[in-house]
């Protein structure tokens, strides 16, 4: 790889870690909001024997299978976002290898064109000195058969 492709393939993935980061940093800001915005509903049973252990252990329960939920939404919008990236980046990539062949078939033709215009401007050069010689060889008998009329009128 030639330096321009390693710049442009470094400043595409440092984009695509700054996307993720600020990615991430929403998702962040969204669980947080989700979990500050979760109330949690006590019932209490007035009797006079409180099972603090297992309200505890009732709360830590909901606070878990919360906790569960965000996780499984957050890493689904996570996958979901990654895959749309990665389809995204195949994309562009086939973009780029397209664009490769089309720039090295068109170097080709200019090349073929190149050689045939070369070839063409021998031609001509031929062309022309056949032309010249034969204009020469016009002049010469032209000369000699004025020489041959003088010599007869003579």
């Amino acid at each position: 790889m030639n330096k321009v492709e390693l710049e442009s393939r470094l400043e595409g993935l440092t984009d695509e870690i700054n996307f993720l980061r600020q990615l991430h940093e929403e998702e962040i800001r969204e669980l947080q909001s989700q979990i500050s915005d979760t109330s949690v509903v006590l019932s209490m049973d007035n009797s006079r024997s409180l099972d603090m252990d297992s309200i505890i252990a009732e709360v830590r329960a909901q606070y878990e299978e919360i906790a569960n939920r965000s996780r499984a939404e957050a890493e689904s919008m996570y996958q979901t976002k990654y895959e749309e990236l990665e389809v995204l980046a195949r994309k562009h990539g086939d973009d780029l290898c397209r664009t490769k062949m089309e720039n090295s078939d068109m170097n080709w033709s200019i090349l073929q064109l190149q050689a045939e215009i070369k070839g063409l401007k021998g031609q001509r050069a031929s062309l022309e000195a056949a032309i010249l010689d034969a204009d020469r060889m016009r002049t010469r008998d032209l000369l000699n058969v004025l020489y041959y009329l003088h010599y007869i009128w003579n």
